[in-house]
């Protein structure tokens, strides 16, 4: 839970889900899903996961720093508007 919502802050979305042979239960597991197919699809590439990849370590070491998590949600952000969710699409 205390990394979803630092994440959260961070400006990336995941969500709590089961690993392997989890101990805890369903409603409490311990671990998070990132939603890669959701970057793919909009067209980034390995060196972008490379970039999420330390933010999320950088988030989860810093999850009670409020300025290290804006910080990292402002950088999200940025990178984010470089891949649009919807594009403008014009018909010939």
């Amino acid at each position: 839970m205390q990394a979803e919502i630092a994440l959260d802050i961070a400006g990336m979305t995941v969500n709590k889900n089961m690993i392997p042979d989890d101990p805890r239960s369903p409603i409490d597991p311990s671990g998070i899903r990132l939603g890669t197919p959701a970057l793919t699809t909009r067209g980034m590439k390995e060196k972008d996961m490379r970039q999420i990849a330390q933010w999320i370590n950088v988030a989860l070491r810093h999850a009670d720093n409020a300025k290290e998590l804006g910080r990292i949600q402002r950088e999200v952000a940025a990178l984010t508007a470089t891949f649009p969710l919807y594009q403008d699409i014009r018909y010939l």
